[in-house]
């Protein structure tokens, strides 16, 4: 997704040169209730996949993979802290303390009647730095001004669509694979299909000015929920909640069934279903269900600071299933190291 909201960004810069440049903290919303038969611990993890911290706690309690749980996927490049859920019926806490493994810290331990499921998260806080800033910084300042108040469009990150998801969900949905994918894997090729149909509605609205503000045909979704409803763009106080981001317009998540958005709203959904008809087609197919998904996100309690003239730091937060790299690429033309 090439648009942006407000023109491209004001400054260019590097991120990630360390781990310690993108930290995130989950936030679940929920708290263990201090008994049960699952000892949920807060671990901070350093360089590692989520699904091998799993694999790693799993082996050091001694139970199978199955018995740990955890909320959602995060970035392998980064600091991060989040919740682990591990199922231990009958059995005392194992000793976490005296675990030796490495890029892994068990911060706190607490036992919980209720395991952690996914999806089940809340938001997610970030606190990242960009380095080798360069640029005009009052137009930056003002950039940041207009995204703390206005929010960003809540487009789908790169990390989503991984090196080859998008060539692999079109050979899947042609039968081209020369082995059947995993369960997991064909999860990934189906989820990059469907966000980079919402992403090319979204960038079809950028390009219409129509991010931002219902359209005729729109449907609205409440800010911090699922809920959505078809939304009147001529109404004054859908107008003024959607202006003071208490309701969104909203895109679509492909698959089964038809859209429930008409008018100008669904004659841009369906130019795009047209144009990506072999993954809107293989959605359905492999039974995705249709769905919606904001075109805007808030970001909620942005501060930034200038801690060195090259740097720029940025703290936030955001909904579960919204990016920290579609904030920053409304800020920053960021290059992230390694990539050259």
């Amino acid at each position: 997704m090439t648009d942006y909201a407000w023109g491209g960004p004001p400054a260019t810069g590097r991120i990630r040169i360390s781990p310690e440049d993108f930290v995130v903290e989950e936030i679940l919303g929920h708290d263990p209730d201090g008994q049960g038969e699952h000892l949920w611990l807060w671990v901070e993890k350093r360089e590692c996949n989520t699904v091998d911290v799993a694999g790693r706690l799993a082996d050091a309690a001694g139970v199978h993979p199955r018995q740990v749980s955890f909320g959602g996927l995060k970035d392998r490049n980064a600091i991060t802290r989040q919740f682990f859920s591990i199922h231990l019926p009958g059995r005392e806490d194992p000793d976490h303390a005296a675990w030796d493994l490495e890029g892994i810290r068990v911060l706190e331990a607490c036992r919980s009647s209720r395991k952690i499921k996914r999806g089940r998260l809340q938001a997610n806080r970030f606190r990242l730095r960009v380095c080798e800033l360069d640029g005009d910084r009052d137009a930056l300042i003002d950039r940041l001004e207009n995204v703390r108040k206005h929010g960003v469009p809540n487009g789908f990150g790169e990390q989503r669509f991984g090196g080859n998801n998008i060539a692999r969900a079109h050979a899947l949905f042609r039968g081209e694979l020369r082995r059947k994918p995993s369960k997991a894997k064909r999860g990934f090729y189906l989820s990059a299909a469907r966000s980079l149909v919402f992403n090319l509605v979204l960038a079809e609205r950028l390009r219409r000015g129509g991010w931002n503000r219902l359209i005729d045909g729109d449907l609205a979704v409440l800010d911090g929920s699922r809920s959505f409803f078809v939304a009147d763009a001529a109404d004054p106080e859908q107008i003024r909640r959607c202006a003071e981001l208490d309701i969104h317009p909203s895109g679509p998540l492909a698959g089964r069934g038809e859209s429930p958005a008409t008018g100008e709203a669904a004659a841009i959904e369906q130019a795009v279903f047209a144009e990506q008809a072999e993954l809107v087609e293989g959605l359905a197919k492999f039974g995705m269900q249709q769905d919606r998904r904001p075109l805007r996100m808030r970001v909620k309690d942005l501060e930034w600071t200038f801690p060195e003239p090259d740097v720029l730091e940025l703290t936030f937060e955001l909904r579960t299933g919204s990016y920290a790299t579609s904030v920053l690429r409304e800020l920053v033309d960021y290059r992230v190291t390694g990539d050259g």
